[in-house]
């Protein structure tokens, strides 16, 4: 009895759980390009100046630059990604205002040393005077020290020292502000005249914004200019097509596999069509929490996912009927059935997610995307269609509330004689 109760609480609590947090999970999925609509654009980044170089460091700064300007325009959720030695590639789901983020994009990158003029004194923290810009700078010239109480320091390096000793002479004692576009990054005081080309940048840094400030200086005497190589448009109209005729189809096919589940295998059948909706319940919990974006090379994911979570069942399943027709009781062939049938699910689950590991590393855009959703869904389908079937299902046998073959859709004249 004490099965019994323990297999309805765990049910209803779980059925609660999943109809309270559904209609939330679904409103706040994250949807792609190719289902929400908006437009991908593929850049190549080359040198503003002659000589000089694409390095990763400087495309993955550029990437991040691109990816500020986005979130200032207000465009939610961009995915940046670098691709190769000197490409980006940007993608924009439900962007109305394409023209104007073309425009912002293909700038450069814009570092600037700014001081304040006598009209800024009425405005504090104005900065409107542009004393050095990026290409002022050693290329790479900024390291990040320590200086002798053990915090961190930039040291930076400029290539007219004529030009930066008269600055750093003018705005003696004064704020010497530094802006990544129209980002304000730092604002140290000059505390010298600096006649040597070289200065350090003090202050309360953490090592990583120590990191990342000489960085955006390395980067500005580095900038990259980007040249359009490709570019796509997905109407809101075709996304939201696209979106509605997968999940129809979703919904079809997933109606059809629980019933033929419950009519192959009786009351494991019913059992496993339940793990099932658990499974797709938390693949969608997952997708939430980590703020994946659904795209629909990842719903593909998905649903190979389901075709191998109900292999896995399918496979017990029939271990289990072939244990009850050579004439076992119902908890031994649960027990054997079970446990024959352990390695060869785990062992295709494994493989799947090796080959899913070497997509994910490979690849790169939506086989990416696509390679991780698998990882995730079959981690998923192990812990509900594997093990939480199987605790389920030895609850109800271990009850004696399955005790006929008729329940696990074999038929007495199947089973051998003793």
């Amino acid at each position: 009895m004490k099965r019994i109760l323990s297999f309805i609480v765990v049910v209803l609590i779980t059925t609660g759980v999943m109809v309270g947090t559904s209609p939330g999970l679904l409103n706040s999925l994250k949807l792609g390009l190719d289902l929400k609509g908006g437009f991908e654009i593929l850049y190549e980044a080359q040198p503003l100046e002659a000589g000089q170089s694409v390095t990763s460091q400087s495309l993955i700064q550029t990437a991040q630059s691109l990816e500020r300007r986005i979130n200032a325009l207000g465009t939610t959720e961009p995915e940046v990604t670098t691709e190769g030695t000197n490409r980006i590639r940007v993608r924009l789901a439900g962007v109305s205002n394409e023209a104007e983020v073309r425009s912002m994009l293909k700038k450069p990158a814009e570092l600037t040393f700014r001081s304040a003029t006598a009209a800024d004194a009425k405005k504090p923290g104005q900065y409107s005077k542009i004393e050095l810009r990026g290409n002022d700078f050693v290329e790479n010239g900024a390291v990040v020290g320590f200086d002798q109480l053990n915090q961190p320091e930039i040291s930076i390096k400029v290539k007219d020292k004529a030009k930066f000793a008269e600055i750093t002479k003018r705005l003696l004692n004064k704020e010497l502000a530094i802006f990544l576009d129209q980002e304000l990054l730092s604002a140290p005081t000059v505390r010298g005249e600096l006649t040597d080309g070289s200065a350090s940048i003090t202050g309360n840094y953490t090592r990583d914004e120590a990191n990342k400030l000489a960085d955006t200086i390395n980067l500005g005497a580095l900038p990259l200019k980007l040249t359009e190589k490709y570019s796509q448009s997905v109407g809101a109209t075709l996304g939201q097509l696209s979106l509605d005729q997968t999940i129809r189809a979703g919904l079809i096919g997933s109606i059809i596999i629980l019933v033929f589940m419950i009519l192959m295998f009786r009351v494991p059948g019913l059992v496993a069509s339940f793990c099932l909706i658990v499974h797709t319940w938390l693949v969608l919990a997952i997708f939430y929490l980590g703020g994946f974006v659904l795209t629909l090379p990842g719903i593909a994911a998905f649903v190979l996912g389901i075709g191998m979570a109900v292999d896995a069942n399918i496979i017990t399943y029939e271990r289990i009927k072939e244990e009850i027709k050579t004439g076992k009781t119902i908890r031994s062939s649960v027990i054997a059935g079970s446990k024959a049938s352990f390695r060869t699910v785990m062992d295709a689950n494994i493989t799947t997610i090796i080959a899913a590991a070497v997509m994910f590393g490979l690849g790169t855009g939506s086989v990416r995307g696509f390679a991780l959703v698998l990882m995730v869904d079959i981690v998923t389908s192990i812990l509900t269609n594997i093990f939480f079937s199987r605790f389920l299902l030895n609850l109800l046998v271990k009850a004696d509330a399955v005790k006929k073959p008729k329940y696990f859709g074999v038929k007495e004249s199947d089973i051998s004689a003793l």
